[in-house]
């Protein structure tokens, strides 16, 4: 296999005093879905924000090859990251059209109005709404905001930490068809922590399953689907 684009070698991290993750170890190839499968306080939104530099981590993060781990956000992020929290993180008090242009400010190029009329065609209900704070926005149109400002970054990868959560399921199932899209036809690499796991696996190239801040399980989704434990810890079967 090439050089992973995200590699992530005895990763701990912390709060304080509170050890949440234990020796890490996975890795992302350019191009795929990779998600992170886990219960509640696992350490999976951790492990996202690890990646991103927002938490006191030891062990090696690297981006192509370039160590990152001690690097700051901003710079993590010009490296071609962008990260779409859990609670989707919008600016609520900022307009549709403000939030999108704050997904550009690592840019400098000259493409940025073509890309914000690109992700308005991808998400027609922002364009509706472009004049509107996000605040006044459904939940389902708050994270479709998240994900385009996202995108407005033209990240190589992209984090998304619990996309479907507070959504009904029409508007998730319709939000894990873009993201398949977004992949499929713009090759944006994403690790995708998700306690949908069915639908996270349809979408998904690999999986790794964490407990309690440590990888138990790994393997090709078809395999995480198929996996006796997965199946009657994440689908209800």
């Amino acid at each position: 296999m090439t050089q992973p684009l995200l590699k992530v070698t005895d990763l701990d991290a912390s709060y304080g005093v509170l050890q949440v993750l234990r020796g890490l170890n996975f890795e992302v190839q350019s191009g795929e879905v990779v998600v992170i499968l886990g219960a509640n306080g696992a350490g999976k939104t951790t492990t996202l924000r690890a990646v991103c530099g927002l938490v006191h981590t030891s062990g090696s993060v690297q981006i192509d090859g370039v160590e990152v781990s001690r690097k700051d956000t901003a710079d993590i992020v010009r490296r071609g990251l962008a990260h779409v929290p859990q609670g989707r993180g919008t600016f609520p008090e900022l307009s549709v059209m403000d939030n999108l242009m704050l997904g550009a400010y690592v840019r400098r190029d000259n493409d940025v109005d073509a890309d914000v009329d690109r992700w308005m065609d991808a998400f027609p209900r922002l364009r509706e709404r472009k004049d509107q704070t996000a605040g006044s926005l459904s939940g389902g149109e708050q994270q479709m905001l998240a994900v385009a400002r996202a995108m407005m970054s033209r990240p190589r990868l992209m984090l998304l930490d619990e996309p479907s959560l507070g959504l009904a399921p029409l508007i998730i199932e319709d939000l894990f068809k873009r993201l398949a899209d977004l992949n499929r036809e713009m090759g944006t690499t994403m690790l995708l922590v998700e306690q949908n796991a069915e639908l996270a696996l349809e979408i998904a190239n690999r999986g790794y399953v964490l407990e309690a801040g440590q990888i138990v399980l790994s393997g090709t989704a078809d395999e995480l689907h198929s996996n006796d434990a997965v199946r009657a810890a994440y689908l209800g079967a």
